[in-house]
């Protein structure tokens, strides 16, 4: 899955394939989120605060699993 670096405290990259969200941490850990719409992917990168998005509108919203 291609992934796009972002700027934020903590989140370094984002991708987002079929409904699989992945997100790289700065702190090297890598998540995919799963049946996520691509409208969440959409504001998660026009979001201005993306550690903020994504902890109000992913986490404990969709199913994930740890990568590495």
């Amino acid at each position: 899955m291609n992934m796009t670096s972002v700027s934020s405290s903590n989140i370094s990259a984002i991708g987002y394939e079929g409904s699989t969200l992945r997100v790289r941490f700065n702190n090297g850990s890598l998540y995919d989120y799963y049946n996520v719409p691509a409208s969440v992917y959409d504001g998660l990168m026009s979001a201005p605060s993306k550690g903020s998005y994504l902890a109000s509108r992913v986490k404990g919203v969709y199913r994930y699993s740890q990568i590495n």
